[in-house]
């Protein structure tokens, strides 16, 4: 069965949920319908301290299911009508709610539709970050997931009130809500990765040139996320190797978090000695300061000279040692890039690489989309059409699964 798969018309059903983030409900909703779904919404009590029935039913082309509707003279039970969507996705998820859902309550109508529902569950929290590291909120959490409910974020931002700053706990973004929603409806992955070892590097590396400033660039780490958490869902144990993101570790993966590439290189290849599938996604400084300076560095007039030393080659060291594990590697190119990348692919015995196109519009560093293409030592190439970088992930897989039954 074709995993993209999905109904031809999904009917999803949107739970508003007592946050700030309600606001951006409309947002989900018209994401939603721009990619052809059927959109219903509950509004919970709490959620409309912030936003407008007329809002919501504005952006939802439709009535606003409330208490108010619940309760009132119909002809069916509503929280049972509601219920039959094909998937439901609560945005703005509060303690509350996630609270209320874990314990089976049924007191108001959309407690009472989640306990209704056989369909996929996707919940996106939003709250302060003290609320969401506390331990009931995290027991609630894993009682949920272990009921086959699925969570997107939260993720690190600025809090919307009281002068907090940022943490962890904001709202994903629409898009971002409204691509995993319609993710809930395709099939499961296989278990074709169950029991294996996948080492997987993301993000960027900061190389320091004193205490304070370092050579870096806008890797996002999306793409080895992506790649990381599709592993995780096809039976595999994976061992993340990130340097600074602002993404949360990923559930159920081993998560190391380094800055530089020296420490990128010794915690990969340490990863690496028993993986039998290494994906390199990181985008590894080529250099770092010859001498880094203890103290910070006075301005001072006119031109300044730093003296760069290479970074060691991480790729090319597993290919050394590559055995019978399947090696993957990432490049980035603006011209000649399949050339390149082939012989990159020869050079470092990867078993092939992905080439990213930077220049070209939405896929640039911190998108949520990616356009690459599968590069073979041999030469040989295969252009991917512009796609969700968890969808890159799982062609990656697809490849890299083929190989190892192959070999």
């Amino acid at each position: 069965m074709n995993r993209s798969a999905q109904p031809a018309s999904p009917s999803i059903l949107v739970i508003v949920g007592g946050s700030m983030a309600a606001v951006k409900a409309p947002s989900v909703l018209r994401r939603l319908r721009e990619r052809g779904a059927q959109v219903r919404v509950i509004a919970t009590r709490a959620a409309l301290a912030f936003i407008t029935e007329l809002s919501l039913a504005t952006a939802a082309d439709g009535q606003v299911a409330t208490d108010a509707t619940w309760f009132g003279a119909r002809p069916d039970a509503q929280h049972l009508t509601l219920a039959r969507a094909d998937a439901v996705v609560i945005v703005g998820a509060s303690a509350d709610l996630l609270a209320r859902a874990a314990q089976g309550r049924a007191d108001d109508l959309a407690a009472a539709t989640l306990l209704s529902v056989e369909g996929p569950v996707l919940w996106v929290p939003a709250m302060n970050e003290r609320m969401w590291r506390h331990p009931a909120v995290q027991a609630n959490v894993e009682r949920l997931r272990g009921w086959g409910h699925a969570f997107l974020g939260p993720e690190v931002g600025a809090f919307g009130t009281h002068g907090e700053g940022t943490g962890l706990g904001r709202m994903a973004e629409p898009e971002a809500i409204a691509a995993a929603t319609l993710a809930q409806l395709t099939p499961p992955p296989p278990r074709d990765l169950a029991g294996v070892k996948v080492v997987v590097s993301a993000g960027p590396t900061r190389e320091y040139l004193d205490p304070v400033r370092f050579i870096s660039n806008p890797s996002s780490g999306k793409m080895g996320f992506a790649v990381a958490e599709e592993a995780r869902d096809r039976g595999a144990a994976v061992t993340l190797v990130t340097g600074p993101v602002t993404l949360p570790d990923p559930a159920g993966v081993q998560v190391v978090r380094i800055e530089t590439a020296l420490e990128l290189r010794d915690a990969v290849l340490a990863a690496a000695r028993e993986a039998e599938l290494v994906v390199m996604t990181a985008a590894v400084a080529d250099y770092r300061a010859a001498q880094r300076a203890g103290e910070k560095q006075a301005k001072v007039a006119g031109d300044v000279t730093i003296h760069l030393t290479p970074n060691p080659d991480i790729l090319a060291e597993l290919g050394q040692h590559k055995g019978q594990r399947v090696l993957v590697g990432f490049a980035m190119e603006t011209h000649a890039g399949v050339e390149r990348a082939a012989l990159k692919a020869r050079r470092k015995n990867a078993d092939f690489i992905l080439l990213n196109y930077p220049t070209r519009e939405g896929t640039a560093f911190g998108g949520d989309d990616n356009e690459v293409t599968l590069v073979r030592p041999d030469g040989t190439s295969q252009a991917w059409p512009r796609l969700s970088k968890r969808e890159v992930a799982r062609r990656l897989l697809d490849e890299a699964v083929r190989l190892r039954t192959k070999g």
